[in-house]
């Protein structure tokens, strides 16, 4: 058992974590901005603080953690594009001001970064693996990318522990109904349950790209099992390195849209916008690479992280 610190983590997938991680035995103190929710006070320990504040300094060289799991910082793509200096800010300077106090004060303390497939930005072919080329199209995808190459260079310089994980759309909520999404999330599963259960307008962008049925293709990943591999990431036989977090298998808008509707059993007031701007048509990854040093870590298919949102929702 370890001490774990999880920065973010009131938000969806540091949240998930830190319940993962109390129930496998770890302590678990988390570092959030935004005050706790209630759901999840008995999970953890927690600081309301910016990650890169003397506060939580003062907290993380207090418990000396083996594991600092680092998921806060800013992550929409949009809103990096029109105000990319609080990209930059939050999700690199500070990044690095918390990665140079580790290298300081606590050089055995294992780094696992919360990354992103916005760093692939238009890949050529799909499913991407992580030696691909990395091509970001926006602030944020850049502000990942960065900070992957500076824990490249800090673990060839000082030796640092790190693990990267490139997410893949991250959805579902927790499979015992104890956390997910707030409210107003981006991500499609989400937008398309909060319709239907606010009786709300569903906006589909984009039914003309070259794909089987013309929408875009992506790849979901159950935020359970996401928050699992950073379970596994804290034994040290999983290499420093960078790792993607995907299924390698790809589901469309519209098969997400059918399922959603299967599952509620709802209507679903649905009209079709226009392609997103720098929308690519398919981007799924191969994780193929975290799987032969960790195992399996996947255990919910497409029914269950639809129907696990669908019940916190509707909590």
């Amino acid at each position: 058992m370890s001490i774990v610190v999880v920065t973010g983590a009131a938000g969806y997938i540091g949240g998930e974590i830190a319940l993962l991680a109390n129930d496998a035995g770890h302590t678990v103190i988390g570092i959030d901005r935004d005050p706790c929710p209630a759901h999840l006070q008995d999970a953890m320990s927690f600081i309301q603080a910016d990650f890169d504040s003397n506060d939580s300094y003062r907290k993380i060289l207090e418990v000396r953690p083996d594991a600092i799991v680092h998921c806060a910082g800013t992550s929409l793509v949009g809103p990096s594009i029109a105000h990319p200096s609080d990209y930059y800010n939050n999700n690199v300077i500070k990044t690095m001001h918390l990665l140079d106090f580790v290298t300081q004060s606590l050089p055995s303390t294992r780094v696992i970064f919360s990354s992103s497939a916005a760093v692939y930005g238009e890949p050529i072919m799909t499913p991407c693996h992580e030696v691909d080329p990395c091509e970001p199209i926006s602030p944020y995808g850049e502000s990942k990318r960065m900070i992957e190459q500076v824990l490249k260079s800090y673990h060839t310089a000082y030796n640092l522990n790190y693990v990267t994980f490139r997410y893949f759309n991250a959805c579902g909520a927790d499979s015992q109904g104890r956390h997910g999404q707030a409210p107003g999330a981006t991500h499609i599963i989400a937008r398309v349950l909060e319709s239907i259960r606010d009786d709300g307008e569903f906006v589909l962008y984009g039914t003309t790209y070259p794909t089987d049925d013309g929408t875009c293709v992506r790849d979901y990943v159950h935020v359970e099992d996401i928050a699992r591999a950073h379970i596994m990431a804290l034994n040290s036989s999983v290499p420093s390195g960078i790792y993607n977090l995907g299924s390698e298998q790809g589901t469309s808008n519209a098969e997400i849209v059918k399922t959603v509707l299967r599952i509620t059993d709802k209507q679903l007031n649905l009209t079709v916008g226009e392609k997103r701007e720098g929308d690519p048509p398919v981007l799924t990854a191969s994780p193929a690479k975290f799987e032969l040093v960790a195992g399996t870590w996947r255990c919910h298919d497409l029914t269950a992280m639809i129907e696990h949102a669908w019940a916190w929702y509707n909590r």
